[in-house]
Parts: C-alpha cells; structure tokens; sequence
C-alpha cells in the first residue's frame, strides 16, 4: 500500500502574501537596454564646437609647414591632403581614449598638480603637437624655426591659402570638431550626457536640453547657438542694436559701435580746441566756449601782443572786447584761428587804449 500523501495544509489563496495581505500586480518592465544600447542626446554646445573648429585649420597649416620647410620638391598644399586625413584619424583615436586614460591616469597620480586638463581647446592641441612632432623634418625640428617668425608668417599665409580656396570647409570641420568635443569632454561641460531608452524620451527631452541650437533673433546674425549660451552670445553679437556706449541718442548695431563713437558721436570726448585743459563731449563746445570765454581771449591776446601788454592790461583788452561784441561773434567761434580773426576786427575798430 502507497504511504499517505503528506497534508499540505490549507490551500493559499492566490495573490494573497504571507500575511494575509493581497500581492500587488507587477507590470512587466520589457527588455532592459544596457548602456550601450540607450540612445544618447547629440546636442552639444554649438559656440565651443564652432571654436574648436576654427582651431583645426591653424593646426593643420602648422604641420604642412614644418613637414616641407627646406624641401625644393614639396609645398605645404602638395602634402596638405594626406595630412589633414592622417592628423584627423590621429587626433580622432586618441580623444576615443582620453578619457579612459585620464580616468587611468587620475588613479595612479594622486598628486592634484599633475591632473590632466579639462579644457577641450587645450587637450586637442596637445593631440596636434603630438601628430605635428612626428611630421617635422630635421629643420621643423629646430628650436630656432619653431619661434622664428618666418615659420608664423607661413603658417598665417597657407591659412589664408586654404580659406580662400575652401581646402577644408567650416562645416565639415565643425563635423569633427563636434566628435572630439564629444569624446574629450570629461566633465560633460560641453555637450549634453543624457541617454534614453527610446527615442520618443529622447524627443521630450531634447525640446527642452539646454543644450539644443537655437537661431540668433538679431537680424542679420546668422549664428545657431546653444540655448545656454546665448545669453553670452547676445552679450556680444556684432548685429544687436544697443544704445550708444557714449550715452548719445543713437540706438545702432554693435559692430559700428567704434566707428561711431570715433568719428560722429556728438558724446565722443574731445580736448578744448583753443588749448586749455578741459576735457568734454564734443556736444558741449558751444557751452564750455562761453563758459571760458575771458579764458580763450587771454590766450588768443598773448599770442597777438607777444610781450607788448601787462597781465592786467590784457585781462582789460579781453573786457572791452567782450563789451564791444554786439554780435556774440567772440563766444560762437570754436578754434583758437577764428576767435583771433575776430579778436583782430574788433581791436581795429576799438579806439587806442590810454
């Protein structure tokens, strides 16, 4: 005879938890995405990625330069494509690796003086200096070249050349840029670190990143920058229209800003034109000329009479002129030649002083 099955006890109640209380439902979370699988924000700031590109071109044309210096047979332009292939792919892997290795690095030298740099600019230049060393020939070697100012001239000359013949196009620079900006980026300053699990989250949450390019609203700015950065970038944009630096009534572009206030402001500061020491916008001339009027003939009379009349005789000559001004001709004149013309009419019209 088969032995008794064991009593399993009263049946448990489905859904109901040890207590007695009813277990909650748990949704299904789906598939879990790994890190590598989250789809990541591609925003970045667009004022820094723009920077960093016009940084390339210099570095390119200094590497052209050292390589060929001395050479009869080869230009800076002959080499100018293999280089910019080879320094690109070398600059390229090595931000892939940057910041492993400085993680590497941090961990193995705790000393804070050795920590290795943050600034995007400074840490893609010294991956160029690094190609740029093992293109030098032996002159490109040469402490005494690398400082001359022949070897700057040459590399602002083939600059120009390769801006005027569009060898390397901005945008496509800003393309690389935007990678090594990405890649070197160690305290995500500079580009937005978010990642998502699908791209409708990645949609809502690029409407608002701080990060997405905006157009500049100043007409005739084309600029596209960061929505965090435009404060700074409205700060100086040569196309907004602002009040005059002067504190004159023109409202007018930034970027005329200096021609204005140099050449037609009616605030630009100007020195007294008949010598004394006063300093004024130009718009007061007429009133500092009356305010110093017994002033401006004192110097205008030294000048007519040399030695001929005392201090006091020449303070008396500049009241009686001024007695005999029926016309205010002596206040409305605005340099030291048309107040003595004046000075000189009037006297020859005064009788002789006793």
């Amino acid at each position: 005879m088969d032995p008794p099955a064991a009593d399993p006890g009263p049946a448990k109640a489905e859904g109901v938890g040890p207590q007695g209380e009813m277990d909650l439902p748990v949704a299904d979370p789906g598939p879990v995405r790994t890190e590598s699988e989250l789809v990541q924000c591609p925003y970045c700031d667009s004022e820094a990625m723009h920077k960093l590109a016009q940084f390339l071109l210099p570095g390119l044309a200094a590497v052209c330069v050292d390589s060929t210096t001395g050479d009869l047979f080869r230009s800076p332009s002959a080499v100018a494509v293999d280089l910019r292939k080879e320094m690109v792919d070398h600059i390229t892997q090595k931000s892939e690796t940057f910041i492993a290795d400085a993680l590497i690095e941090s961990e193995a030298n705790q000393n804070p003086e050795n920590e290795m740099p943050d600034d995007p600019y400074e840490i893609v230049s010294i991956f160029m200096d690094d190609f740029s060393s093992t293109k030098r020939n032996i002159i490109g070697h040469v402490s005494g070249w690398l400082l001359s100012d022949s070897r700057d001239d040459k590399i602002d000359d083939f600059v120009q050349e390769m801006e005027m013949t569009k060898f390397w196009p901005l945008e496509r620079r800003e393309a690389i840029a935007e990678v090594l900006l990405k890649n070197v980026d160690l305290k995500t300053k500079f580009h937005c670190p978010e990642k998502y699990e699908n791209e409708e989250r990645l949609a809502d949450h690029k409407a608002q990143c701080s990060f997405r390019p905006v157009t500049c609203p100043n007409e005739g700015c084309r600029a596209k920058v960061s929505v965090r950065c435009m404060q700074d970038h409205d700060a100086a944009c040569l196309f907004k229209i602002i009040q005059c630096e002067q504190n004159c009534e023109k409202r007018l572009l930034r970027r005329d800003m200096d021609r204005h206030c140099v050449t037609v402001c009616a605030m630009r500061p100007m020195k007294c034109p008949f010598g004394c020491d006063s300093s004024f916008p130009e718009t007061n001339l007429g009133e500092h000329c009356s305010e110093s009027l017994q002033l401006h003939l004192l110097k205008v009379l030294q000048a007519i009479h040399k030695k001929g009349f005392t201090e006091d005789q020449l303070k008396d000559r500049a009241l009686q002129l001024e007695k005999s001004d029926d016309h205010g001709k002596l206040a409305k004149a605005r340099d030291a030649r048309s107040l003595t013309n004046i000075v000189k009419d009037l006297e020859a019209k005064m009788k002789p002083s006793s």
